[in-house]
């Protein structure tokens, strides 16, 4: 199949990650497992590029899907959309966090990204901390 099922027959599955959707628009990070994660990033995509589309069969495709909750429609058109104008895609970024202690499941935060340089100056930095950490191990040796 070309999507998850998450163990949840269609409707509750739909409802599910359009409540996600909702969640993340508002909050603008959520904490979820790894792989509903996964599946909300698709649908999170697609109402962002409902939001740079602008015409009025992207806002009733975006209500249609969220439940028809105005408050957020309005977030993604005239917040999210013009944020993310010059950016075509990958709006969401996962940050693994620890694994749930009844079943094991990875837990993740999904956040939206900010700026372009506020997430290069943190990859940067992360880059030079693997680059230590891996001269401190070889030095330990």
């Amino acid at each position: 199949m070309a999507y998850r099922k998450l163990g949840r027959d269609n409707k509750h599955r739909r409802s599910m990650l359009a409540t996600l959707t909702k969640q993340l628009v508002e909050n603008e990070s959520i904490q979820t497992t790894e792989t509903r994660a996964k599946e909300v990033r698709k649908f999170i995509d697609k109402m962002i590029s409902y939001g740079k589309k602008g015409d009025l069969v992207s806002r009733r495709k975006a209500l249609a899907f969220l439940h028809n909750d105005k408050k957020v429609v309005d977030k993604i058109f005239n917040v999210l959309a013009p944020r993310y104008a010059t950016r075509n895609g990958g709006y969401t970024k996962i940050f693994k966090l620890d694994e749930r202690r009844g079943d094991g499941a990875l837990v993740v935060v999904l956040k939206l990204i900010e700026d372009d340089k506020i997430t290069e100056e943190v990859s940067t930095k992360d880059k030079k901390e693997k680059k230590s950490k891996k001269k401190e191990t070889k030095e330990e040796k």
